[in-house]
């Protein structure tokens, strides 16, 4: 069993099959520094292998979910040390774009919920965007950042909110860096649900140990890498990869024990196989 006690600049929480992982800097607005970087490095591929967890919620502690990086805490005399502290591939027989500083949770074998309880910027934004799904407090602010602190687009951020918003959108999100709130960023599918802040761990909870409870974590995991594959397939290559994913599913455990519940009207008992 992984000891998760052992990470400091996070909190890691378990719960029937739901993880919760606390970015724990709320004096910073749980800025990432050094030590929550190196956290992050490991802890998700902790997650990643964990069977006893079928979902992740990651939030901040406090009145932020991330207000960025630390620029405080990124501890070096020469700025291009850090283009050299950049993570490479680890895995060669996985694709490479998702295995980058930042961009790396369409790897995690689980589906990552972000909970938005509040200011989310830059580096924070960043992280948002590249979990599966997103719920956010009506009063959350998020912005790009970028742009009003003389930097460029970082971390595969123009990449991702391309996609996320479109292309105009993501122009206007970046090159102006303005703030909007949990409505506007819902109209744009910045974020999938908005909801009171007095509510919004409720609705969150609620749609993870929905997904803990009745979805195959096998299935979950095929269709992650699925859609996170779609970006680099022709049409012609999706619908091979979607028939050959169908004919493993069809001979799997869980396949067969959710015919089962289905049949006999009771919840399923997936195993993940």
């Amino acid at each position: 069993m992984t000891d998760y006690s052992k990470y400091k600049a996070v909190l890691v929480e378990k719960d029937n099959g739901v993880a919760t992982v606390t970015l724990n800097r709320p004096s910073a607005l749980n800025a990432v520094n050094n030590d929550m970087g190196a956290d992050f490095d490991t802890l998700f591929r902790d997650l990643s292998n964990d069977e006893e967890i079928d979902a992740i919620v990651l939030t901040g502690a406090g009145r932020a979910f991330c207000a960025g990086g630390d620029i405080t805490g990124f501890k070096s005399d020469n700025p291009r040390q850090l283009l050299d502290k950049l993570p490479r591939p680890y895995d060669f027989s996985r694709r490479p774009d998702y295995q980058s500083r930042a961009a790396y949770f369409p790897a995690i074998q689980k589906p990552i919920i972000a909970m938005l309880n509040g200011a989310t910027a830059g580096l924070g934004l960043v992280h948002a965007l590249f979990c599966d799904v997103r719920f956010a407090a009506e009063e959350a602010t998020l912005t790009t950042a970028f742009s009003r602190i003389g930097l460029a687009s970082e971390y595969g951020m123009g990449w991702i909110l391309n996609r996320v918003v479109g292309h105009a959108n993501a122009l206007d999100l970046l090159l102006s860096a303005r703030k909007l709130r949990g409505a506007e960023a819902l109209r744009l599918g910045l974020v999938n649900q908005v909801h009171p802040k007095d509510k919004l761990a409720e609705a969150t909870y609620a749609y993870a140990r929905e997904m803990a409870d009745l979805v195959s974590p096998r299935s979950a995991r095929v269709i992650k890498r699925q859609l996170w594959e779609l970006p680099y397939q022709s049409l012609h290559e999706a619908l091979v990869t979607d028939s050959e994913e169908m004919l493993r599913a069809n001979v799997s455990e869980d396949f067969n024990e959710g015919k089962r519940a289905f049949m006999e009207k009771r919840a399923p008992n997936f195993t993940g196989r």
